[in-house]
């Protein structure tokens, strides 16, 4: 292997502007290098910074703080050095798949007829001759991207920049894509042997890949930088393959500790983001883990539920921060709650879940408080959302009120008037107070 990085990123910070004035810091101190001939994955859950990072790396955005390099070179916009490839396939409706694969050749102003010999080139590469004629509309999902590929392999980048690329895909077409990838790489006519691949799915990842890193969350930091030593093909029964799946969960699930909220700090701003998860969903969890004998490995668990890391993971943290299960030894354990949860009725359980998201949940207990201390009972949504801002954009906090706004409704703490757009306290406690 070249000792020379073909990309080098040293210290990349990324801030974006807050709603209130302030930043929001995306990335911080993220280091590493690709070398020459190696496939590197960025693992994360969402909101992670995986695709902020991969468009540094491809120039199409500037650093807050820190450096790109490309061959020793800093990166100040887009260069040719890479391509991208993205998730959806982004073709031109109007042009032939040719054309379609011509049109980075034409914006390098390469001649016409160069440009029609690459293209078909690539094209047979990518095993869609016969289809050159053809337009995206006559093509399946699988085709699409393939034509994808080529397009980014006709300019003969040294690193291909791969954004989720195979997610849009059903599981038969994306797999037959991936093998079909590593063909490509391994192709003696192919200029391109580097790949830096953006994925939620673990077994991708340990498929793909020679490295994997993987990032945390808020900001986007590189917290463990994964090592894949197995030859090609790669075999997903191989106790190998499965031991790396298991390390990237463990990964994934390392948790920190929340920073209470200082003297004068608004708690809303300083909680931790509520996990995107759904009761059911964290209620079919628990109930397979009970069902399991209260402890399960996380690849395993996966598996059962079929879920991929962006699905499993939100409901793996909603039932740590309720403190119905524990991640310990790569397994998730069911603790004492969360069995009692787990085995409740229906009504029983809404009680238990109350109380656990008082206890433990610090938005939750807070629009409890200030609707508790409303002479109206009464709060107005934009009123919680300007207090979110703080520390997250406005998307990112109207996705964490709906989420506390479910969570809490279920547990029957308040309720939610989305006409008037106001959370009240339930009516035997309006009653009350009148």
């Amino acid at each position: 292997m070249n000792t020379t990085p073909v990309i080098s990123v040293r210290g990349l910070r990324k801030d974006f502007p807050g709603p209130s004035g302030g930043v929001l810091p995306v990335l911080d101190d993220v280091t590493f290098d690709l070398y020459e001939g190696q496939v590197v994955a960025l693992l994360g859950k969402s909101g992670s910074g995986k695709s902020t990072l991969l468009r540094h790396v491809a120039g199409l955005l500037a650093p807050s703080g820190g450096t790109v390099h490309y061959r020793g070179k800093p990166v100040t916009g887009p260069h040719r050095g890479t391509a991208m490839l993205f998730q959806t396939f982004a073709l031109m409706p109007w042009l032939t798949v040719q054309q379609n694969v011509e049109l980075g050749l034409q914006a390098r102003g390469v001649h016409a007829v160069e440009r029609r010999g690459r293209a078909l080139r690539a094209i047979d590469m990518v095993g869609l001759d016969g289809f050159e004629n053809a337009y995206p509309k006559e093509l399946s999902g699988g085709m699409r991207q393939r034509v994808g590929f080529a397009r980014a392999l006709v300019v003969e980048p040294d690193v291909l920049l791969m954004d989720e690329p195979f997610s849009a895909l059903d599981v038969l077409t994306a797999q037959t894509l991936r093998n079909e990838l590593l063909e490509l790489l391994a192709h003696p006519d192919s200029p391109t042997r580097t790949v830096l691949l953006v994925t939620h799915s673990i077994e991708e990842a340990v498929q793909l890949a020679d490295r994997i890193l993987v990032l945390d969350t808020r900001p986007g930091r590189i917290k463990a930088d994964l090592r894949v030593a197995l030859p090609q093909p790669r075999d997903r029964r191989d106790d190998g393959f499965q031991a790396l799946v298991e390390d990237a969960y463990e990964a994934l699930t390392g948790q920190r500790t929340a920073p209470a909220a200082g003297p004068g700090q608004d708690p809303l701003r300083a909680a931790e983001p509520l996990p995107a998860a759904t009761v059911e969903a964290l209620t079919g969890l628990l109930e397979v883990l009970d069902t399991r004998g209260g402890a399960v490995e996380l690849a395993a668990l996966a598996d059962a539920l079929a879920y991929e890391v962006d699905d499993l993971m939100p409901v793996v943290e909603a039932a740590q921060l309720l403190g119905y299960a524990r991640v310990a030894d790569n397994r998730l354990h069911l603790t004492v709650t969360g069995r009692g949860f787990a085995r409740a009725d229906i009504l029983p359980r809404k009680h238990l879940f109350a109380a656990a998201a008082l206890a433990n949940v610090p938005l939750i207990a807070t629009i409890r408080t200030l609707l508790l201390a409303s002479d109206s009972g009464r709060l107005r949504e934009p009123y919680l959302i300007g207090r979110l801002c703080g520390n997250a954009s406005e998307r990112a906090a109207h996705r964490q009120l709906a989420t506390a706004v479910t969570w809490g409704r279920y547990a029957e703490l308040y309720e939610y008037d989305a006409d008037d757009r106001v959370l009240l306290l339930p009516a035997e406690h309006r009653r009350h107070a009148a």
